[in-house]
């Protein structure tokens, strides 16, 4: 079995915990900037120093409000400076901080801080509060759902007797700070030290896609050892002068990696609560680089491109080119040679449309790190060529975020590149990608029984199937729960199709069905941002709803289109035969996205069993015919005739210029794999 592994830049810790991190920028000589705190009218500046400083205070008032060593504190907020605040005070406290999600139910808040067993809880503001209290009388009522298979709570919420509000005046960290001003500073300092490397810093619950969630034990020494060995990996981004805006939720431990990294690295961090003020934030902060999901680019290219269409036809038509010659840039440097004519075009497209867009994510933007799911090699190589390289990785809550990444040195788009220093990878029989290293959770809190199935002579099985090229990138390919096996025994890997899908700007998301089926098809919903504007480009009402649009015609082809180019990915047993679109959307109040955003599948086949029930009670859809080259020939001419009515057109509407750019890929690769220009089959 090959085991694909970097070496440790650092392979002796300096620090014995994280908030040795802190101890160490603070008294450096610098005293950087941690963090600049976002208010109405203006920004207050903090140095390390007098981040330390107000910590320690906090975690004086823990102590005297008799938090223990080991003892558990949750945190039940959005982003923002006070979050970040609390969490460092509970570790110089020797606690351990227990993150939940602002969007959680009563149930997911009652099981996190109960089966974490947490003596406290930091709420944001009053609707939190009344949140926490909700999940404690329906646990005191024995009124918890979804749970059946997980060990038993008992009836009493603890944290639920010491809650503190992080909003307003901030008048209870005010008090709390001022019981602690009894607490011994020798005391609070043996207390901090008395948390070495192998102790668990946190508990971080998974979202819970398959069952209830699973409280993942991390160490000091994972955060320790990924902060000193990251930031000499990423020294482009991960360094003194960097800011950044954190707006993904700090309950995710790919922010919380980062909020911890940055203290390290003397990075300044903003804290966005709401993502609707993101836009406005950028332009205060001026970042010099994004922290973000694929989603969220996606979505700043839709809309990107939607503003150019809505400007016209040239504006459009210059968007498109500058697209494509972006995505080619970045292709044909990662090979090694651009072609001098595409260098000229890139310089102008720069003036004209990359350095605009740059500049409305502050100007200052040059990396990006993403994560969370697969960006797509397409989307990774346009922002390249745009100006943002795209640091892509990979990792779960079980292995404290990253265990791969591509860099500008080793940069291979399409992939996530190798592993981090001092992990260790390798694939399993059946692909499964397993992982080794100091960053991997020491254990499932409570769950002996889960922590011996995922955890072998200290390998985890992380559930993902991948592959390696010959340079050592890794691919990540699937899901190994989430693999469909049709009636006629093809295996099916979802993503492969969701993915291309998702990035079509009135799809807001997409799941694929056919376990056990006859065919292979989807559940697709609508975006309803970005709805009115798709409707407008269709020459439909934008002002139609989203279930009124589900059932429209046009959109019904619109979509089908969308769907017919995700196809072309996979073979014909493989490809979507049907779809519905859904009058709703899926969300995480709906509980059906996990608070990180991920299908919840077990839900979506339930709730929607009788749309799923009636897409099967249709025939089998008729096989679509193969792209010959007679056709290719053929649709060469179309294409020809659609550029023209496209020149003649006042407007270029959305789906003329999406048909433009994959009906030009389809025919230049016409003499190649022809399942590409293949549609959807039945079995």
């Amino acid at each position: 079995m090959t085991i694909e592994a970097e070496p440790a830049v650092v392979a002796e810790l300096q620090a014995q915990r994280i908030t040795d991190l802190l101890v160490q920028r603070a008294d450096s000589p610098q005293d950087p900037v941690l963090y600049e705190r976002l208010h109405a009218h203006g920004s207050v500046e903090v140095t390390a120093s007098a981040f330390r400083d107000e910590v320690r205070a906090v975690a004086k008032g823990l102590v005297a409000a008799g938090i223990e060593p080991g003892d558990r504190v949750g945190i039940l907020s959005r982003n923002r400076y006070e979050w970040t605040l609390v969490d460092f005070a509970i570790w110089w406290a020797g606690a351990v901080p227990v993150p939940v999600y602002d969007s959680s139910s009563p149930d997911q808040i009652a099981w996190n801080l109960g089966d974490s067993e947490a003596r406290a809880v930091f709420v944001e503001d009053e609707r939190l509060e009344a949140a926490v209290r909700q999940a404690a009388d329906d646990l005191a009522a024995g009124s918890l759902h979804g749970f059946d298979d997980a060990p038993e709570l008992g009836s009493k919420l603890s944290a639920a007797e010491r809650i503190w509000r992080l909003d307003g005046t901030g008048e209870d960290l005010s008090r709390l700070i001022g019981v602690g001003t009894a607490v011994e500073d020798d005391e609070l300092e043996r207390r901090r030290t008395s948390r070495g490397l192998d102790d668990t810093a946190t508990i971080i619950y998974t979202s819970g896609t398959t069952g209830p969630p699973k409280g993942c034990e991390l160490t000091h020494r994972s955060f320790v050892f990924l902060s000193e060995n990251l930031r000499p990996f990423l020294p482009e981004v991960v360094r003194p002068g960097s800011r950044t805006v954190l707006f993904l939720p700090l309950a995710h431990v790919f922010a919380r990696m980062v909020q911890v990294i940055s203290v390290h690295g003397g990075v300044a961090l903003s804290h966005t609560p709401d993502v609707k003020s993101l836009m406005n934030d950028l332009q205060r902060v001026q970042p010099t680089f994004l922290l973000a999901v694929p989603r969220v680019f996606e979505k700043i290219m839709t809309s990107a491109r939607l503003k150019a269409e809505g400007g016209g036809r040239l504006r459009a038509g210059i968007f498109q080119r500058a697209v494509e010659d972006a995505e080619a840039f970045s292709r044909q440097r990662q090979d090694g040679r651009v072609s001098p004519a595409l260098k000229l075009r890139h310089r102008l497209w720069d003036r004209l449309v990359y350095a605009p867009l740059r500049n409305a994510m502050g100007g200052r933007v040059r990396w990006a790190i993403s994560g969370g799911a697969a960006l797509g090699e397409e989307l990774a190589h346009t922002l390249a060529g745009m100006g943002i390289f795209v640091v892509e990785g990979y990792g779960l809550t079980e292995t404290t975020a990253p265990v791969a990444a591509n860099t500008p040195r080793t940069a291979a788009l399409g992939t996530v590149g190798r592993p981090l220093p001092g992990h260790e990878m390798r694939l399993g029989e059946d692909g499964e990608i397993e992982v080794r290293g100091p960053h991997v959770l020491a254990r499932y809190h409570g769950r002996p029984d889960l922590t011996e199935k995922a955890l072998h002579d200290g390998w985890f099985a992380t559930g993902d199937l991948g592959a390696f090229d010959e340079r050592g990138m890794l691919r990540i390919t699937g899901r190994k729960k989430e693999i469909l096996v049709t009636a006629a025994g093809k295996n099916v890997i979802p993503d492969v199709l969701e993915g291309p899908i998702r990035t079509a700007a009135i799809v807001s998301q997409c799941m694929v069905i056919g376990d056990g089926r006859r065919f292979i098809a989807a559940l697709i919903t609508l975006d309803a941002e970005l709805l009115p504007q798709c409707l407008r480009a269709l020459g439909l009402d934008p002002s139609m709803t989203a279930a009124q649009a589900s059932e429209h015609p046009a959109v019904i082809e619109h979509v089908q289109e969308i769907v017919d180019f995700a196809n072309r990915r996979v073979s014909r047993a493989e490809g979507i035969s049907a779809f519905q679109i859904l009058p709703v959307d899926f969300t995480p109040a709906s509980g059906h996205l996990t608070p990180s955003l991920k299908l919840r599948r077990a839900v979506i086949l339930q709730d929607f069993a009788e749309q799923i029930e009636e897409i099967y009670s249709r025939p089998a859809p008729a096989p679509r015919q193969e792209m010959t080259r007679e056709r290719a020939a053929q649709l060469r001419e179309e294409l020809r005739g659609l550029r023209e009515r496209v020149r003649e057109s006042s407007e270029a509407p959305l789906e003329r210029l999406r048909e433009l750019r994959l009906g030009s890929q389809e025919v230049e690769d016409d003499g190649a794999d022809q399942r590409r220009g293949e549609g959807p089959q039945g079995d």
